[in-house]
């Protein structure tokens, strides 16, 4: 009987590999243990990093949102309070593209924030 042959599987899971690594320096687009090792870690960090971009994301927007208020005159403790007192459901994406773009429809927010918390 002859010899059984796996060069088409182990030839297409190795293509995969290194067809991911494309772009990469040196042995790490070339060779298949390092390219793989490579490949495996990036799509982790990818997966870890997808989660993190959230994060991110929410911190820069408070960030803006805080500065914004400081500028009117109130922290974003006191200003987010008010807002919640007031029953303003608004996302903190939305609040720091006010506080960016729209500064009249933010400080109209701020002051009703303010007139909640003297109340």
């Amino acid at each position: 009987m002859p010899k059984v042959k796996k060069v088409s599987a182990s030839r297409k899971r190795k293509k995969r590999f290194i067809k991911l690594a494309k772009g990469y320096r040196g042995g790490r687009s070339r060779l298949y243990r390092t390219a793989r090792e490579t490949v495996q870690r990036a799509l982790a960090y990818a997966t870890r990093d997808r989660k993190v971009r959230k994060r991110d994301f929410r911190r820069l927007w408070i960030a803006r949102i805080n500065a914004a208020a400081k500028q009117n005159g109130i922290s974003y403790s006191r200003f987010m309070d008010g807002l919640n007192k007031s029953k303003i459901i608004i996302d903190r994406k939305m609040l720091a593209e006010l506080a960016v773009n729209d500064e009249k429809a933010f400080k109209r927010l701020v002051k009703m924030a303010k007139e909640m918390l003297t109340k």
